[in-house]
């Protein structure tokens, strides 16, 4: 009579327990896509590199697109942002969002997944429109926030297509240092605030401005005075620069 207990089958979907977080598997899987590609790596290979059944990674990502979308994410969130990128100096943000994208674009690593086909250029796309654009609209805020951060996001996009997706020769020979001379005066411009055409002023009325132009609401700048008056600052500094 055979009295060995048998082993425990081994179970699908989520595990009870502590199983292993997302953060183990999009790092196993980022190893994987960049040793093997895209097409070559499977989902019964990062689980093995995990010690997790394959159905774990289903449930956490949904298939293998999922899984990639989430690696190319993860590393365009830690870039592009990051709180030193939208948290620093309002007058010098142009310059970090140029310096971001460069950074992470030049990196041999994310090149190497960059150039997996058309998964890696959806996940861009959905990135710079669902992530990075929400992101700047919150941090910007004020009635045009969306439009000035789609203008943004237009910017950043034409320098990720032209110089790393589909390289024309000039952007692409430029140096970063080049790049952030040649796009930051237009992301300044885009990044400014609007200004809202204000109602013709009440002649006499305490308050109204004596000649030419409207009054500009307190509320006009929601969120982003400082942006207004560093910029001017910064502006001020590169003049007398130019002009010693």
């Amino acid at each position: 009579m055979n009295n060995a207990v048998p082993a425990p089958a081994r179970t699908r979907g989520r595990p009870r327990g502590n199983p292993p977080t997302r953060e183990s598997i999009v790092s196993a899987a980022r190893s994987l896509f960049l040793e093997h590609g895209y097409r070559s790596t499977t989902l019964r290979a990062v689980a093995g590199a995990v010690g997790v059944d394959p159905a774990l990674i289903v449930y956490h990502f949904g298939s293998k697109k999922g899984l990639f979308a989430d690696v190319m994410q993860f590393q365009c969130a830690n870039a592009l942002a990051r709180d030193e990128v939208l948290g620093g100096d309002p007058a010098t943000l142009p310059d970090r969002l140029i310096d971001a994208v460069t950074d992470l674009w030049e990196d041999a690593d994310f090149q190497q997944l960059t150039i997996q086909g058309d998964e890696a250029a959806e996940v861009i796309r959905e990135y710079l429109e669902r992530e990075l654009l929400a992101r700047l609209v919150e941090f910007l805020g004020g009635r045009d926030a969306t439009a000035r951060a789609t203008a943004v996001v237009t910017i950043l996009g034409g320098l990720i297509y032209t110089r790393y997706l589909n390289p024309l020769p000039t952007p692409a020979a430029l140096t970063p240092s080049e790049i952030r001379h040649s796009l930051t005066p237009a992301l300044r411009a885009v990044l400014a605030p609007r200004l809202r055409a204000a109602a013709p002023a009440t002649a006499g009325r305490r308050g109204s401005p004596t000649s030419g132009g409207g009054a500009v609401r307190r509320g006009d700048f929601t969120g982003r005075n400082s942006y207004v008056t560093a910029e001017k600052q910064q502006a001020d500094k590169e003049a007398g620069a130019e002009n010693h």
